[in-house]
């Protein structure tokens, strides 16, 4: 049976193909849509959605992480070609983490805090699981319906998707 760590990242890789085909669909003329003022472009989500493996695994590397020292404006892609090498770089650094976790730094706390304010200590695993895959996932949920509000194919991500059938053959 594996340990926590393996099989995160071994979820890691399952889940990481949903999200290569998902962005592979981001239409380069559509970057600066947003569904709403409150609301990321499509650009910034995507570009974020590619860097949260990688994002998350910087952070969980340390003891914890000050909020209120954050930017957390989204960036922008520099075009929609940027994407699927920024995926490909977050996945190779969220890998390389997730391969140096022994059973210590995985059990160890890890706390995010407001400046003095603790939000929550959890074990450095935790912030994998919380942080970098269902944060990860929920995105990628926002990603679906972008691309649907956009009338471009959303793939199947878990079963079938409007577009797609994975439990059918193709004619």
């Amino acid at each position: 049976m594996p340990n926590p760590t393996q099989a995160l990242a071994k979820e890691l890789e399952r889940e990481a193909v949903s999200t290569r085909r998902l962005l592979e669909r981001v239409p380069a003329d559509r970057l600066d849509w947003q569904p709403h003022p409150k609301a990321m472009t499509l650009g910034q989500l995507a570009f974020h959605l590619a860097n949260i493996p990688g994002n998350i695994s910087r952070l969980a590397s340390l003891d914890g992480f000050d909020a209120s020292t954050a930017n957390f404006n989204p960036a922008d892609p520099p075009n929609a070609q940027a994407l699927l090498p920024a995926l490909e770089t977050s996945l190779a650094d969220a890998r390389i983490f997730l391969g140096g976790l022994d059973e210590e730094a995985s059990a160890a706390p890890w706390r995010l805090s407001a400046g003095e304010r603790e939000v929550f200590t959890v074990p450095r695993l935790e912030v994998v699981r919380t942080l970098m895959l269902n944060h990860w996932y929920h995105h990628r949920g926002q990603l679906c319906v972008y691309l649907r509000f956009l009338d471009v194919p959303v793939p199947a991500v878990y079963g079938r998707s409007a577009d797609e059938n994975p439990f059918v053959e193709a004619a």
